[in-house]
C-alpha cells in the first residue's frame, strides 16, 4: 500500500522519501546541497516536509527522470522568472519530447533487429583483433552485453554497429588509437584535469563513445570507474602509461563536473 499524505500534513523525512519513492539518504543529500531544503524542523532538529516542500520534491523527481543534473534542475526550480504554471509547461513538454525519443527508439530497435539478419555487419572476434589490434579483448563486448543488455544504449549500439562497414570499423579504431595515444601524451606531459586541455581530450574521448551510443557526461563517468574497476581495461590503459586509467577518470569527472554533472552521483540512467 502506497503512503497515504493529507494536504497539509507535515512530514518526517522519513514519510517524505516513502511518499515520494527515493531513499532517505537522497533527501539528505539534497537537503545538503540546497535542491530540497525542508522549510521547518522540529524542536529537536528532525527535518519536516511540508506540502510545498513535496511538491518541490515531485518536480525534481520528474527533472531527474528526463535526465537532467541536479545542479541544472536546481536552477530551473530557482528560477525568480517562473511560476508554478511555468515548470509544469516545461515539464509537460519535456515529457512530451521523452515520449517521442522513446517512440524512435522503438523504431530503431526494430531496424537493429532487421539489420541482425544475414545483411548486417557483425565483427567476428578474430576480426576485432585484427582491427582494434593485439590488446583487444572481444571479451569486453560480452562484459558490456551482461551489464548494459537491457538498457537502450545497447540497442543503440547493436542498432549502429550493424550499419558499420569494415572500412568505418577500422576509421573507429585508428580515431581511438590516435585518442589513446594523446591522452598517454597528456598525462606524461603533467596535464591536470580540469584543465582546458584535459577537458577537450574528455569531450574528444566522449565523442568516440557516442559513434556506438548517445553518451551524456553522466555515462561517460559510469564507463570511466568501470575502466579503474575492470582489470582488462585498467591494463589496457596502464600499458599505454603507468597512472593512465585513473587520470582518464579524473579528466571525465573533472570535465563533467565543469558542465553540470555531479561525479558523485553520477549513475546509469535506467
Amino acid at each position: 500500500m502506497e503512503p497515504q499524505h493529507a494536504p497539509g500534513e507535515d512530514l518526517t523525512v522519513g514519510r517524505a522519501a516513502a511518499l515520494v519513492g527515493v531513499s532517505v539518504k537522497t533527501l539528505h543529500h539534497w537537503d545538503g546541497i540546497g535542491l530540497v531544503r525542508p522549510r521547518s524542523r522540529t524542536r529537536a532538529g528532525y527535518r519536516v516536509y511540508g506540502a510545498e516542500d513535496v511538491a518541490r520534491l515531485h518536480r525534481v523527481l520528474v527533472y531527474r527522470e528526463l535526465g537532467l543534473p541536479l545542479a541544472e534542475i536546481g536552477r530551473i526550480l530557482d528560477d525568480p522568472g517562473a511560476d508554478a504554471r511555468t515548470h509544469l509547461r516545461r515539464q509537460r513538454a519535456q515529457l512530451t519530447e521523452r515520449v517521442a525519443r522513446l517512440e524512435r527508439m522503438i523504431v530503431a530497435v526494430d531496424r537493429m533487429l532487421a539489420a541482425s539478419g544475414p545483411g548486417g555487419m557483425r565483427l567476428t572476434p578474430e576480426e576485432q583483433v585484427e582491427i582494434f589490434g593485439a590488446d583487444w579483448q572481444p571479451e569486453w563486448i560480452e562484459g558490456a552485453e551482461e551489464r548494459y543488455g537491457d538498457s537502450p544504449q545497447w540497442a543503440q549500439y547493436q542498432e549502429r554497429a550493424s550499419r558499420l562497414s569494415r572500412a568505418e570499423w577500422e576509421e573507429v579504431a585508428a580515431a581511438t588509437h590516435i585518442l589513446h595515444q594523446d591522452l598517454a601524451a597528456a598525462l606524461r606531459a603533467g596535464t591536470a584535469p580540469g584543465s582546458p586541455e584535459a577537458n577537450a581530450l574528455a569531450e574528444r574521448q566522449r565523442a568516440l563513445l557516442s559513434t556506438y551510443f548517445d553518451c551524456t557526461h553522466a555515462m561517460q563517468v559510469c564507463i570511466s570507474r568501470m575502466y579503474v574497476t575492470e582489470p582488462g581495461y585498467a591494463d589496457s590503459f596502464e600499458a599505454l602509461a603507468p597512472g593512465l586509467t585513473a587520470w582518464l577518470r579524473d579528466i571525465v569527472c573533472a570535465n563533467a563536473a565543469a558542465r553540470g554533472t555531479d561525479p558523485e552521483t553520477a549513475a546509469w540512467p535506467t
